[in-house]
């Protein structure tokens, strides 16, 4: 391919890379080891966590009732569409970053640098608020076994008496930051083990609690409407995603082009199957009205006399949130590694580890970063920082995939979306439709954060960029 040919499209802000170049696998870069499973269960690790063991419930009990079913099968097909975008192009383009590469390579260098730029602070904001949770779980469990700790260790301040630091939350961001340092096969290996665990624990309570079930519960199946079961799935939606930031490992699978879209079809449907088996049993164990929207399966099995499976479901939850947390710092760590590679930021961020090929820098400056938020600020303010970045993130990758598929139909493809461009269209159409329920104060954080990224990208970004010399 002649220089021609290679340059980049579009002009000023909305350069492009050419997809031919960008889709060149080298051996140079991140190490490849991750294979199919390996990949799909990053992914499942990074969609079963909190909306299994907590976020069910609570739509079950005060939204949807037992139509929380529909809710996530709503939010599952929405999803899907998103979905499908991601895996027609991780089959074409085998390089770190997802949604920030795909943005970069189609619509331009603007829509990928602020879509990277939001997730940096989304997944590292999400990494902190599992953490969050899980401290609390292993609270609980330590009082169920008679422990006793000091106060100024529970928690973030403001939180409780005494509290100074959330201890719990500030060690597990550390441990997952050294994990990921430590190379990504062996982080695989750990990740795909404890995904075992998580699945194993799931269909433990989907099978014990089966032999509980009484049909009766399941009626009224919509007692809040079927406008409830729409308003759970914009609940729910966000229990449903994940292979977004496990796509961001496209440059460390063996055979990206091949492996990571079945990975992203494969751990979105087994996560969906479980989900919908896991809420049949939940809302036909206890009455809707009953289940408590913050342990709900606790709270169902104690219902039918098997409460000693509590500690079972608390331990589960730890398991099944800790890989949501990996997913989502290997995300951000292979986010902020593409943007520093391409210029877009100091290329110091992109510096990988000689032996084990691993961004540790950016690795522990997120680890870090995830560590102060969950330390320091409550839940409810960490979660704040979160969601409207992933969505934006879902509808450039819909529009996108829909834009290159006209613009570019004989690039190589060994995925191709079906139903295009409708299927994609209802992907970006749901994703801004969920936009809408986002609270105010995140609007205000995305544009604070957004003009601070806008002020990155005018002085360094846009001069420093590898395109930027380019013709």
């Amino acid at each position: 391919m002649t220089s021609a040919e290679r340059a980049p499209g579009g002009a000023g802000i909305f350069r492009r890379k050419p997809v031919e170049e960008i889709a060149e696998e080298t051996d140079e870069g991140l190490s490849r080891s991750l294979g199919l499973w390996q990949l799909t269960a990053i992914g499942v690790g990074g969609i079963i966590g909190a909306g299994i063991f907590a976020l069910a419930g609570a739509v079950a009990h005060g939204t949807a009732g037992p139509a929380v079913l529909v809710s996530f099968l709503i939010a599952g097909l929405a999803s899907a569409a998103a979905a499908l975008s991601y895996a027609e192009f991780a089959g074409m383009i085998p390089k770190a970053g997802s949604a920030y590469t795909y943005g970069y390579v189609v619509l331009g260098e603007a829509v990928g640098w602020f879509i990277g730029w939001d997730l940096l602070l989304e997944y590292t904001a999400i990494v902190a608020v599992v953490a969050i949770g899980i401290s609390g779980y292993f609270g609980f469990l330590l009082g169920e076994l008679g422990l006793a700790l000091p106060h100024w260790m529970l928690g973030a301040p403001g939180t409780g008496d005494g509290h100074v630091v959330d201890l719990f939350a500030v060690l597990l961001c550390l441990l997952i930051a050294f994990l990921l340092n430590r190379g990504i096969k062996s982080a695989a290996r750990f990740e795909t083990f404890v995904v075992g665990l998580k699945v194993a624990v799931v269909l433990l309570v989907i099978v014990v609690g089966f032999f509980h079930v009484k049909t009766a519960n399941y009626s009224p199946f919509f007692p809040f409407g079927v406008g409830g079961a729409f308003t759970g799935a914009a609940t729910v939606f966000f229990a449903v995603f994940g292979y977004d930031a496990m796509s961001t490992a496209a440059e460390e699978a063996k055979d990206s082009r091949r492996h990571m879209p079945k990975a992203i079809i494969w751990s979105l449907a087994i996560s969906m199957v479980l989900y919908v088996l896991a809420t049949l049993v939940l809302t036909g164990m206890q009455n809707y009205r009953d289940i408590d929207p913050e342990s709900g399966f606790s709270s169902a099995f104690a219902s039918v006399g098997l409460s000693g499976l509590a500690s079972v479901i608390a331990v589960g939850a730890i398991i099944g949130i800790l890989t949501v947390m990996f997913t989502f710092m290997l995300g951000v760590t292979r986010v902020w590694f593409s943007m520093s590679r391409d210029g877009l930021l100091p290329a110091w961020f992109g510096k990988l580890h000689p032996v084990r090929r691993v961004p540790s820098r950016v690795t522990w400056i997120v680890g870090v970063g995830s560590a102060l938020i969950a330390g320091f600020l409550p839940i409810r303010q960490a979660a704040e920082l979160t969601n409207i970045g992933i969505l934006l993130a879902f509808v450039v990758v819909c529009v996108a995939v829909i834009v290159l598929r006209y613009r570019r139909p004989d690039a190589p493809r060994t995925f191709r979306l079906p139903g295009m461009p409708v299927v994609p269209a209802l992907g970006a159409l749901f994703s801004i439709w969920l936009i809408t329920f986002l609270d105010p104060v995140t609007w205000l954080r995305f544009g604070v954060w957004f003009l601070l990224g806008a002020l990155v990208y005018g002085f360094y970004g846009y001069r420093r960029s590898a395109l930027a010399g380019r013709r």
